[in-house]
């Protein structure tokens, strides 16, 4: 047991406190819950709103059609020691595996769904992602995403989601302010996100 869960009288309190909350809801009317809340943000081009939230993020955004992507990432990732999961098709600089996480410059994958309001990235360990610790631990993370990937807003995404699945949900490079309020970039994640958008 933890030390936490020891202390004296704690499970009392706790239950205590619950005890009074069923005792003061017993008998009550169940109430219908509203959600007939906005679940789209119309936008005429989700592709170019995207890209713009994501440029806000100090992230470098590329938009080409679908057949230059390949020639693209070999580009941006020529020299680069990159991480390419499993079910990602794409060829890098030099691709190196999974085990060598902290040497690699860096990892390219794929993403489950992109939201055009905030400028999100959102993966979920799929095939073409891999396990969340390589696009936290290399500094540099290529991400491809595919136009269709593109929804308006948030609840659109959870709509796609799998909430079982570890999500890990992206805006801009990792970044963090210390007390003066001074930007740190690359403390808790990749300093460098760039993006690729699919058309």
């Amino acid at each position: 047991m933890s030390e936490r869960s020891e202390r004296p009288g704690r499970h009392s309190a706790r239950q205590e406190i619950l005890d009074r909350v069923r005792k003061a809801v017993e008998g009550a009317a169940e109430v219908e819950i509203p959600r007939d809340y906005r679940m789209t943000i119309p936008r005429d081009d989700l592709v170019a709103h995207f890209a713009e939230r994501v440029d806000d993020y100090r992230a470098i955004v590329h938009v080409v059609p679908a057949a230059e992507v390949p020639a693209l990432v070999a580009e941006v990732t020529k020299g680069k020691r990159m991480i390419v999961p499993g079910g990602a098709a794409f060829a890098v600089g030099q691709a190196v595996p999974e085990d060598e996480l902290l040497s690699a410059d860096g990892v390219v994958t794929g993403c489950a769904v992109a939201i055009a309001e905030t400028g999100t990235i959102v993966l979920d360990a799929g095939p073409d992602q891999g396990r969340r610790a390589l696009t936290l631990v290399p500094d540099y993370h290529l991400c491809v995403v595919r136009a269709d990937q593109i929804v308006s807003g948030v609840p659109e995404a959870v709509a796609r989601l799998d909430p079982a699945r570890p999500l890990t949900w992206i805006s801009g490079p990792s970044a963090t302010s210390d007390i003066e309020l001074n930007r740190v970039e690359g403390v808790h994640g990749p300093r460098t996100l760039e993006v690729i958008v699919s058309t």
